[in-house]
């Protein structure tokens, strides 16, 4: 998109993404391998490949794209609530139907969960047994969404949580449906300003929100958030031996989208690791975002 195909967002001043870029795969640190993998694939119905002693890919059922690596070592313990970096990665089911099937498959369990309408998504949350933020959600269409003086509308509301599962017809879950994909990563960050000069500046992310309190959303495309940012925590980073996000990918078309990426990386200050098809940058927090091509993270 260009500035003057969509009546919102801000393009960043000189390199900007390319329309389809979006999230792939988020690597996390656990505790207990075997306990992460039960609660991924039994709670949120991810299928699992490639385990070994020290880790394990995710997918939605019947997909081959990895949505979550697990990754694990002696010595892990569980993550330390408000570290920089993880405040959640968030899955986004195919239809509001999907979305209602699991909620109502999590009335089985006795779990901790929180519920928010944010205008452009209908959205359940969720904490892993170490802690990691996870948000489960179904986007509203793209017509419905609202702006104001090219912001987004974006508020967190009460769920009609009774709807969302009527919304599934009384169907069963029965796992991740085709489709499922990783929507959208959430920081906690130390200074929206640094992450707007990290994110939008240099990564080339629109701005989408802007006047959420303590908090700034962006995105490629056109979409209400690929990448959210807030300073709702005092940090610090968390140390190597906790829970945490590792890192989460940024799927670009091209090798050459992702040399653009790392020039405009470079030109703001900012150093990053690339060979032809990938690169890894770390923001201000010690969060590192790899921005590769779609064949490459597959």
């Amino acid at each position: 998109m260009t500035q003057g195909r969509l009546p919102y967002g801000i393009s960043p001043p000189a390199y900007r993404l390319p329309e389809t870029t979006h999230v792939g795969a988020v690597h996390l640190q656990v505790s207990d391998l075997q306990q992460s993998l039960s609660y991924y694939e039994q709670v949120l119905g991810l299928a699992s490949r490639h385990i070994t002693n020290e880790s394990a890919i995710l997918s939605a059922d019947a997909e081959e794209k990895p949505l979550v690596t697990l990754h694990t070592r002696s010595g892990i313990i569980p993550a330390r609530r408000g570290a920089f970096g993880l405040f959640h990665f968030a899955i986004l089911l195919p239809d509001r139907a999907a979305l209602g099937r699991f909620a109502a498959h999590l009335t089985s369990f006795d779990l901790k969960v929180g519920m928010a309408d944010h205008l452009v998504s209908e959205a359940l949350y969720l904490w892993d047994p170490d802690g990691l933020g996870i948000e489960v959600y179904a986007d509203r269409s793209r017509d419905t969404w609202r702006h104001h003086d090219r912001e987004l509308a974006m508020t967190t509301d009460p769920l009609d949580v009774d709807s969302v599962i009527a919304a599934g017809s009384g169907e069963q879950w029965t796992g991740a449906p085709r489709g499922t994909m990783m929507g959208h990563v959430h920081l906690h960050v130390g200074s929206l300003a640094e992450a707007e000069a990290f994110y939008h500046r240099a990564l080339g992310l629109d701005k989408t929100v802007w006047n959420y309190p303590g908090a700034l959303f962006l995105s490629a495309g056109g979409y209400h958030h690929h990448l959210g940012t807030n300073v709702w925590s005092q940090g610090p980073a968390p140390s190597e031996d906790q829970a945490q996000l590792l890192e989460w990918e940024l799927l670009v078309p091209t090798g050459d989208d992702v040399a653009a990426v790392s020039q405009s990386l470079d030109v703001a200050g900012y150093r990053a690791q690339h060979t032809a098809k990938t690169l890894v940058a770390t923001d201000p927090w010690g969060t590192r975002v790899r921005v590769t091509t779609s064949q490459q993270a597959e």
